[in-house]
């Protein structure tokens, strides 16, 4: 700014108009830096994340919504930055540099890197704890869009299947055999578990017919 206004005086222009072109300079710098923004784009299908700012550009693999669970897709703002969350839902797991976009759907890091590049999580999109770390200061400086796009495997083989799954406890196999398997009112008493041929030939009305 000391610059423009040495050269605005150099050239004969009044002290005014010196800081003038000063300070549109500074509110054009200020603009530039308040357009400054990191493009998350996550793609569910290769469960991959690519991350475009002005320190770069970095692809890096991700867990999201494994089977029974779903990631929201769509296009979404940074809504708040925690550098330590514990999930109250899920037994108070840590998520370290959460990038919350949607309610409690957050960008965050994990420890089991092991899994990372297929889905594993119950929603959220899993960083390995480095990249989390430095996702989250990019943030931080810049803000973000987050763009969620693709279909996951684990929601393509659920289609596949015929299955609809969702969160939550489920019934037993031995509990859902034994609900499809429950006999229907039949209107009358049941004929006797245990009997002999002779009760029979005494009198087949107590076996067959309605009491």
């Amino acid at each position: 700014m000391r610059f423009v206004a040495s050269w605005a005086l150099s050239r004969g222009v009044g002290r005014w108009a010196a800081a003038f072109a000063a300070m549109l300079l500074a509110c054009f710098a200020t603009a530039q830096g308040a357009q400054a923004v990191v493009r998350i784009n996550i793609d569910l299908t290769t469960q991959t994340m690519r991350v475009q700012s002005d320190q770069g550009v970095y692809n890096w693999k991700v867990s999201t919504a494994r089977s029974g669970y779903a990631t929201p897709r769509g296009v979404y703002r940074a809504q708040r930055l925690e550098k330590m969350h514990y999930s109250r839902k899920y037994d108070m797991s840590p998520m370290p540099h959460s990038i919350f976009f949607k309610g409690g759907y957050a960008i965050h890091g994990t420890g089991a890197v092991g899994a990372l590049g297929r889905p594993a999580s119950h929603g959220c999109v899993r960083l390995s704890r480095a990249n989390a770390a430095q996702l989250y200061a990019m943030v931080q400086r810049e803000s973000a869009v987050i763009a969620i796009t693709g279909v996951s495997p684990a929601s393509a083989i659920a289609s596949k299947s015929g299955r609809s799954q969702v969160a939550g406890h489920k019934a037993s196999r031995t509990q859902t055999a034994a609900k499809r398997m429950a006999p229907e009112p039949l209107g009358y008493a049941p004929a006797p578990r245990s009997g002999s041929l002779k009760s029979w030939v005494r009198d087949p009305s107590e076996w067959w017919f309605p009491r």
